[in-house]
């Protein structure tokens, strides 16, 4: 009998699965063998599964106005793994967890306190955490016995100097826990770890790697580590993203607040869900639309998504004191040609030639052979990097 590692990526109103299998002898390759979600937790569930193949396995829905929830969801994909399961064993399950504060700087074994430690990081990431920890509480009900795992989205940065992770101000604040945290970080940890392979040097070197999608942030690498990054206190700061604004004067807060009238609650709303490419073109979120449209707010949003990372990516060459490589991924980051094409001659001053050719086709080098400075696109895999974690930290006592 086989055992499966199960990784959960639990949002607001929805929770992807996958299942990787662990093979004897194979250390941490971990084959994916399932993936899925349920979608619309609390308005119109829909359940949907396939191969590593990704052939449509099975489907379910649910009929409108079903408040499925977490904890539903959790129940339905147990009952399909122990029925479709076949051979299987599941014996852990690995989480992403938005944020893991100062504390949790690596991958985390699951116990009532440490769920309770982390809940007390709610105010620091409120429209993450409660989420992420959602399915944590539902399966420990559900299968008190199995090992769960938390991977977190900050650990990776924790290796930022100290100067890359404060902010000026006064310390009493800062020891509350106001400090730059950056996010991303498993999809950074599993661009380096993909760096000796794809790109030797860069691995070596000066990296500056993008994670575009509707969510987007830049992290700069020196040899495979993180020290800096463009997201901050909150997953809201840095780049233009889909919803979200991205850096804001904080001026313009007050002015929300004093001016305008609007109290916390509106002004999140306004930053997280409201801004972004979404506010600034009237049109959608999605980058996709938005490159397919002659609308000229799609036009400037786009122009306005490649500005901001250009400034970016010279601050985060200037926190590595050079560059060596850029690296794309993420949805945007893995597909959009056009954003490529944009960044790359917006950063010719750093020493990136861009192959045409080479963007059209995806890479996975996207630059001249005589450029300077290296271009590449990566595919991320965040869960394959929970997998992986979770199989190493329970690697000497799996049941």
């Amino acid at each position: 009998m086989a055992d499966l590692i199960l990784v959960l990526n639990a949002g607001s109103s929805s929770l992807k699965f996958r299942g990787y299998t662990v093979e004897a002898g194979a250390g941490s390759a971990l084959p994916l063998l399932v993936r899925g979600q349920v979608e619309s937790l609390y308005t119109e569930p829909r359940f949907t599964v396939s191969n590593a193949a990704g052939d449509r396995h099975e489907e379910h829905s649910w009929p409108s106005g079903t408040q499925l929830g977490h904890d539903g969801a959790i129940a339905w994909i147990a009952d399909f793994l122990r029925s479709h399961g076949e051979g299987q064993r599941l014996v852990a399950a690995g989480h992403r967890v938005v944020h893991g504060g100062v504390h949790f700087t690596g991958p985390t074994l699951i116990t009532p306190a440490v769920v309770e430690e982390l809940a007390t990081l709610v105010p620091l990431a409120p429209l993450h955490q409660p989420h992420n920890l959602a399915p944590i509480r539902a399966l420990a009900q559900l299968r008190p016995d199995l090992p769960q795992v938390a991977c977190f989205d900050t650990a990776f940065h924790r290796s930022q100097p100290d100067e890359a992770q404060a902010f000026a101000l006064p310390l009493d604040i800062t020891a509350r826990g106001v400090r730059r945290y950056g996010f991303h970080g498993l999809s950074y940890e599993y661009i380096a770890s993909r760096l000796p392979e794809v790109a030797p040097a860069a691995a070596q070197g000066r990296t500056v790697a993008a994670h575009l999608g509707n969510g987007a942030s830049l992290c700069a690498l020196k040899a495979r580590r993180s020290v800096a990054s463009t997201m901050g206190f909150t997953a809201v700061d840095g780049l233009v993203m889909g919803t979200r604004c991205g850096s804001i004067d904080a001026g313009v807060i007050l002015y929300l607040i004093d001016e305008l009238k609007m109290d916390t609650r509106a002004v999140e709303d306004l930053l997280y869900k409201r801004s972004g490419l979404l506010g600034v073109s009237g049109i959608s979120s999605d980058m996709r639309t938005l490159l397919a449209s002659d609308d000229p707010r799609a036009r400037f949003a786009v122009e306005l998504f490649t500005y901001r990372i250009g400034r970016e990516l010279g601050s985060m060459a200037g926190a590595l004191e050079g560059l060596d490589a850029l690296v794309f991924t993420g949805g945007i980051g893995e597909h959009a040609t056009l954003v490529r094409d944009r960044v790359c001659r917006h950063a010719a001053w750093l020493g990136i030639e861009l192959d045409t050719a080479a963007n059209g086709a995806g890479g996975p080098r996207i630059s001249k052979k005589s450029s300077r400075t290296a271009a590449w696109v990566i595919p991320t895999d965040e869960e394959l990097m929970i997998a992986r974690h979770t199989f190493e930290l329970l690697a000497g006592g799996r049941p």
